[in-house]
């Protein structure tokens, strides 16, 4: 009997795959309202429901040489990955100059840097501070709006983002197993599909909102609305970004799929993704014949991405430089005798 709850795999697939999909989409959103409100509606709850989760799975883990096993996770294949994407991205784009910045995480290396600080400061919130969880949800959300004013250096570690993104992490966290099924009934679950319908057409009709309110990457000043009501816009953002979080795990499936098996390795889809993507991007091909039949390709080639990433054989292969082991690897390649 597994112990693995397919609730969360299968989450965690549909999530990777709305990661690249939305990566596969960025650069043609403004040929169609249609496609710039699939977009936005995808980025108001992906990647606060990835965070999420991996808040969920941060219960338990704060023993004896935690700043160890975090630096060996998280740092190191961010270092390598910082050191491969540079590279990548001088011969790709033929740069003039090849520039290896640890402190400036390439594209989507973000994070795995903004991880490892989530986990310092849930350290911090929960088992030196000692809040109570109201308080250190409250104490989040005042952080993630006041670091809208930092205008400077706010990119410099994944900065911004690590503070914007906290409170998912955080309520992850706090959230147990039995909210997770108590979200499932079938009239929440209408509910749900409603919203996320509402919350796409919304996008549709309202073309003045920015996607960039959605990265947690810039500062108010940049995001060039008046200082004085743009932390009530990200207030506002927060509040239907969780409320979209919540829709979406009303949705996902509890029951193990045929995709269940691919959401064990999104791991490798997130860190390996970008290299097509960027390929696809800088080829200049353009997919767009008309916006509908743009985004049923765009789709299909997502899903077919995703899944080739999510194998066994992608996992095997790059396990030694992703996790610094290479279990996967000898599994595949040493045969177990049969057993007679």
């Amino acid at each position: 009997m597994s112990s693995r709850d397919y609730f969360f795999d299968n989450a965690k697939f549909l999530l990777i795959f709305l990661v690249v999909f939305g990566h596969a989409i960025q650069s043609i959103t403004q040929e169609d309202p249609l496609l710039m409100g699939v977009y936005q509606t995808i980025y108001f709850f992906h990647m606060p429901a990835f965070i999420l989760i991996a808040g969920y799975f941060a219960k338990g883990v704060y023993k004896s040489g935690l700043l160890f096993k975090l630096f060996k996770k998280l740092i190191i294949p961010y270092l390598i990955f910082q050191v491969i994407y540079s590279v990548y991205y001088y011969f790709l784009r033929n740069e003039q100059n090849l520039e290896i910045d640890p402190l400036n995480p390439q594209w989507s290396l973000w994070f795995l840097i903004s991880m490892f600080f989530w986990s310092l400061l849930l350290l911090l919130f929960n088992h030196v501070l000692k809040l109570k969880p109201k308080i250190a949800m409250l104490t989040s959300i005042i952080i993630g709006l006041l670091i809208g004013f930092v205008n400077d250096y706010s990119s410099v570690l994944s900065l911004s983002r690590t503070f914007v993104f906290f409170p998912f992490f955080l309520a992850g966290f706090y959230l147990d197993r039995s909210f997770f099924t108590r979200i499932k009934s079938r009239n929440l679950k209408l509910v749900s599909a409603f919203s996320l319908v509402v919350a796409f057409l919304f996008m549709i009709v309202l073309p003045e909102f920015s996607s960039r309110w959605l990265f947690g990457s810039h500062s108010y000043e940049d995001l060039g609305m008046p200082i004085e009501t743009s932390p009530l816009l990200r207030l506002s953002v927060y509040a239907m970004s969780f409320y979209l979080t919540a829709a979406f795990f009303s949705l996902a499936p509890e029951s193990k799929t045929f995709f269940t098996k691919w959401g064990v390795n999104t791991l490798y889809v997130y860190l390996f993704h970008g290299f097509i993507i960027q390929l696809y991007r800088e080829s200049g091909i353009d997919l767009i014949v008309n916006p509908y039949l743009s985004l049923v390709i765009i789709l299909a080639a997502s899903i077919a991405l995703t899944i080739i990433l999510s194998s066994k054989w992608v996992a095997a292969i790059s396990q030694p430089i992703v996790e610094l082991r290479a279990a996967r690897a000898r599994k595949l390649l040493v045969k177990k005798p049969d057993v007679k």
